[in-house]
């Protein structure tokens, strides 16, 4: 009887230790930049004036002068849009947007082609419009891009769309807003979807590797994507959990069985 029962309780732990113990995830795996030493890394650096206008885009502009009078009509008009936000919401947004053809109108200077311009470029071409026409002396041009926002989505903390006020934010930060890749996430393959110029970009990207720290991808650009997939010890987990409850459950009947007949 004595040996049957220890049998009965050997056997239980044997179905938790194959069960439970083999979905253990390597350390390597779940941490950042594996390889990096104590040293100095400079990533390329995102001069947020150089990115691209593309169609749909939301841009502030602002047109300043010696004379506030004389430069506040160019001011006068500001279109409103909405903008989707990360908490599922719309809000109005003051700006020009860039429409499907790439224009914008501006007060008194009327349509102008602005995507696949740059923001420095845009504020170039406007300055010298104001120039040649005369209609400001010494003008001064700022944009600003509104709809600067990041799509985060897979095995992460919060999916969600992220909203980026200063135009500037690295990848890995991008992350943190969005809770942190999860112990399941397959941190060395990271997918990034960018779009330019109408051409979808896929890149994968290692962050157990410190090259990304100088990567060209460390910084990333309005309407990215990331998406970080699944590793293979949740897919295991998950079928392994699903094959073996029913195992586990008439284990644990026998061992409830053979405990009742033990007492008689």
């Amino acid at each position: 009887m004595i040996i049957m029962y220890k049998v009965y309780i050997n056997f239980i732990l044997f179905v938790f230790i194959i069960v439970f113990g083999s979905s253990c995830v390597s350390t390597k795996k779940t941490t950042y930049f594996n390889n990096a030493q104590e040293a100095s890394y400079t990533p390329s650096i995102l001069d947020s004036s150089f990115i691209v206008i593309q169609k749909n885009d939301i841009l502030s502009i602002v047109i300043t002068s010696l004379n506030p009078e004389a430069s506040a009509i160019f001011n006068t008009v500001n279109t409103s849009t909405t903008n989707y936000t990360s908490t599922g919401t719309y809000q109005s947004i003051g700006g020009y947007l860039v429409n499907s053809e790439g224009f914008i109108e501006l007060p008194i200077l009327g349509n102008i082609k602005v995507a696949g311009l740059t923001k420095k470029g845009l504020k170039e071409k406007i300055t010298n419009i104001l120039i040649e026409k005369k209609l400001l002396l010494e003008p001064i041009v700022s944009i600003r891009q509104l709809n600067f926002e990041i799509t985060v989505l897979g095995e992460v903390g919060r999916p969600s769309v992220i909203t980026v006020p200063s135009e500037k934010v690295s990848l890995i930060k991008a992350l943190g807003l969005a809770g942190d890749i999860t112990i399941y996430g397959e941190k060395n393959n990271v997918t990034l979807i960018r779009e330019n110029n109408g051409k979808r970009i896929v890149t994968h990207i290692d962050l157990n590797s410190a090259d990304f720290l100088t990567s060209p991808y460390y910084y990333l650009q309005p309407n990215d994507v990331i998406y970080v997939e699944s590793n293979k010890n949740k897919v295991a987990s998950v079928s392994r959990t699903r094959q073996s409850l029913p195992v586990i459950i008439s284990s644990l009947s026998l061992l409830i069985i053979a405990l009742t007949y033990f007492k008689k």
